[in-house]
Order: structure tokens, then C-alpha cells, then sequence
């Protein structure tokens, strides 16, 4: 951490840091040392904690869903059992409920969705010193500085990892827009509402009023999306981070914000996984 004794400037900063890996202009390809190292690496530093973990939460997600489909039986279910049937059947119900085109892919995506981002949020359960301490002392073992070893554990207090879950989510809304309704009907849909008139001299003169309108319409749902969730999982680990500072007040205030947090942290991954599904929906339908 910055110092034997750090300022709680210091303290609060070297937790919102990610371990970060680039092309520094000086000193080449190295992790950076500074929040300053890690700006100047650019656009193409790579967030190696955030990786890291977005991805092992993953493949956790897709080893435990596929023991319990390999050991599924009809007879009395194991506790795991119902779990994942009681979280496949209330995504299925979501979906049917929300989703008013046809396709295979939106049950399972929805599902990988709430289910990826609950544990990425969950993790911000952990106490915020434990996982980094450990971090430290691993980096301390290879010669590096403890001060200088930086490990952010949420990968959705990322705002890249946020915003690339939504351009994702964005890339398949343009898909379906064109599957559905054809690259020239989705060009219509873009030029010609929400204004229409029959002249043909006056809808030409509207077209840029509607490409600007329905435009900002459409790239407002993945910034929404990368922004809500972000900006949510953010301020629930800065008051973490907070109640880590106040001593022998951490365990009282720690426990109850920890409980109220799990609901923050489940609506987080049930709202991204709903507007999902809506816009998809909305993507789907043929006017």
C-alpha cells in the first residue's frame, strides 16, 4: 500500500486502482505503478485483475451448470439441484414473459447474464483487505513493492468491463434489428420516425431529425446499461472501503450494509439481465 501508514486518500485510491498491464511510453511493456503509469499506457492497457476474475466467475458459472445438467435425476434432487432448477425456471419465466420474438439464444443468455454478473457483484462481499493483502504478499515474494501491488476483486466496479458486457448486448440488438426487419427496414426505422407525414418533400427534411432522435435512442441503452450497473457496484465498494477506515467500528457497520447489500447486488444483475431481454424484445419486433 502507499506507505507503512497510509493516508486515507492514499488508502481509499490504492483500492479503486486495477492492476494494470501495458505499453508504457518509457518504461515498455510492465505493469503499471501509479494510477499516472497506468493512464499513460493508453487505451490498450488490459485491467489484469478484471480479466482475471470476470473470467474465472465464468467458467465457475458454466462447471457448476454443467455438473448439475450431467447429475440431473428424476428422483429426490440435491440441494445444488434445486438451486439451479429454482434459477433456470425463474429466468425462463422472465424471458417468456418479456420476450415477444422467437429464438433459441435469449433464454440462455439471459440466464448466463444474471447469473455472471451476480457473482462478479458478490464478490464485493468479501472484506476489502483480505484478496489485495494477499495480492501484496504474493507480489512481495517475486521482489515487488507491496505498495505498488494493485487488486481490485469486482469486475463490475469496472467500467470497462461494464461497458464492454453492454456493447455486447448492443451488437445483438443491431443484429436482430436487421434479422427481423432487413438492413433497409432498420435504416427506416432509424430515418423515418418518430415523425412521418405522407409529403415526400417534408419526411426527406425530417430525416436528420429522426436519424438524431432514434440514434440517441439506441446508443443510450448500452450506456445506460454499462453506466447503471457500474456507478451502483462503484459507490457500494467505496462505502465499503470507507467502513474499513473506521476501526472498531468496522464489524457493526460492516454486517448490516453487507445484508442490504446483497439485495443491491442481486437487483443489479436482475436489472441488466431485464433490460437485456426488453431491448431484445423491442429489436425483435416487426412494425
Amino acid at each position: 500500500m502507499a506507505g507503512t501508514n497510509p493516508s486515507p486518500s492514499e488508502y481509499i485510491q490504492h483500492h479503486l486502482q486495477n492492476l494494470t498491464y501495458g505499453n508504457h511510453p518509457e518504461h515498455g511493456w510492465s505493469l503499471a505503478h501509479s494510477a499516472q503509469e497506468a493512464a499513460d499506457m493508453g487505451f490498450w492497457a488490459i485491467h489484469l485483475d478484471t480479466m482475471g476474475w470476470s473470467i474465472g466467475l465464468g467458467l465457475i458459472f458454466l462447471c457448476l451448470f454443467r455438473k448439475v445438467a450431467k447429475s440431473a435425476t428424476t428422483g429426490v434432487p440435491s440441494g445444488l439441484q434445486n438451486f439451479v432448477e429454482l434459477m433456470v425456471e425463474f429466468v425462463d419465466q422472465s424471458v417468456r414473459e418479456t420476450f415477444h420474438g422467437r429464438s433459441r439464444l435469449i433464454a440462455p443468455l439471459s440466464l448466463t447474464i444474471f447469473c455472471w454478473i451476480f457473482l462478479m457483484n458478490l464478490m464485493d462481499l468479501i472484506p476489502v483487505d483480505w484478496l489485495p493483502g494477499v495480492a501484496a504478499k504474493v507480489g512481495e515474494m517475486f521482489g515487488a513493492d507491496p505498495a505498488h501491488v494493485f487488486f481490485k476483486v469486482v469486475p463490475s466496479t469496472d467500467i470497462n468491463a461494464t461497458l464492454g458486457m453492454s456493447l455486447s448486448v448492443f451488437a445483438l440488438i443491431i443484429f436482430y434489428s436487421i434479422r427481423v426487419k432487413g438492413l433497409k427496414g432498420f435504416l427506416a426505422e432509424l430515418t423515418l420516425h418518430p415523425f412521418n407525414t405522407p409529403n415526400k418533400l417534408a419526411q426527406i427534411a425530417l430525416i436528420p431529425v429522426n436519424f438524431l432522435l432514434e440514434f440517441v435512442t439506441l446508443i443510450a441503452k448500452p450506456i445506460s446499461l454499462a453506466l447503471r450497473l457500474f456507478g451502483n457496484m462503484y459507490a457500494g465498494e467505496l462505502i465499503f472501503i470507507l467502513i474499513s477506515l473506521v476501526g472498531i467500528w468496522q464489524l457493526p457497520l460492516h454486517f448490516p450494509w453487507a445484508v442490504f447489500h446483497i439485495l443491491v447486488i442481486t437487483l443489479q444483475a436482475f436489472i441488466f439481465m431485464m433490460l437485456t431481454i426488453v431491448y431484445l424484445s423491442m429489436a425483435s419486433e416487426d412494425h
